[in-house]
């Protein structure tokens, strides 16, 4: 896969793209990150990208051509077609099926916005995919794209030590999206607590029907939504 990733401010995803998994998922050449920033795209004489809005109110917005002209350039560096996704707090909730999905593309190209917004007339002509992390707003587009790159990589076959891991995450098929079971490690007592007898028992049904039945209390008692949305018939594309 291919992630593009344009933003005023490429230093920022450095760190998070040369580190961990997403840094061993790009040497093991499963994904391949490339920045650009969309202010060397500009043609205004002082650099500038942003203008105040029209009709006023506080704030500066993105302008049209820098994003626009930046677009068009960064999709023509290589001919894998490119799913355009901008992330907004007005957009789609990011989900693990979303995510799922576009871990099967073969490239992202995500616009990290800043300012007050986007001049919406580039986003209406470039009709990307607009995602949400949360009802919430940051300061730009950049965080929630590093979660989204983060999100999806992880999903590539071979990025992660074992496949398993990520079908059976909260959300995922394998846990037939809900929460997560608890997990429990060495040693077999803490302060006082100790691990539940089932997991010590070597009785692998009797720890999978534990599990099973831990997901589906914890999910429950912390996100009652998800037991409803399981429940009812499912014909969303989000």
């Amino acid at each position: 896969m291919r992630i593009d990733v344009l933003t005023l401010f490429p230093p920022m995803f450095e760190p998070v793209l040369g580190s961990s998994i997403l840094k061993r998922a790009a040497e093991a050449g499963r994904v391949s990150y490339h920045l650009t920033d969309i202010r060397a795209h500009t043609t205004n004489k002082h650099g500038k990208v942003d203008d105040r809005p029209y009709g006023g109110g506080p704030g500066m917005v993105m302008a049209c051509q820098p994003l626009w002209d930046c677009v068009q350039a960064v999709e023509q560096q290589d001919p894998l077609p490119a799913t355009r996704v901008m992330m907004t707090p007005q957009g789609k909730p990011l989900t693990q099926p979303m995510c799922e999905r576009l871990a099967e593309l073969p490239r992202l190209l995500i616009i990290a916005g800043h300012y007050e917004g986007i001049d919406e007339r580039v986003v209406e002509e470039l009709a990307p995919l607009e995602i949400s992390i949360g009802d919430y707003v940051l300061s730009g587009g950049e965080l929630p794209a590093m979660v989204l790159i983060d999100a999806v990589v992880r999903l590539l076959p071979g990025v992660l030590g074992h496949d398993e891991s990520a079908f059976h995450d909260s959300f995922s098929p394998g846990a037939n999206r809900l929460l997560d079971h608890p997990h429990y490690t060495r040693p077999p007592e803490w302060r006082g607590k100790t691990v539940p007898d089932v997991l010590l028992s070597g009785d692998h049904a009797a720890i999978e029907k534990w599990r099973k039945q831990q997901a589906e209390d914890r999910t429950s008692q912390r996100r009652p939504d998800l037991m409803k949305e399981r429940d009812e018939p499912n014909d969303s594309n989000d």
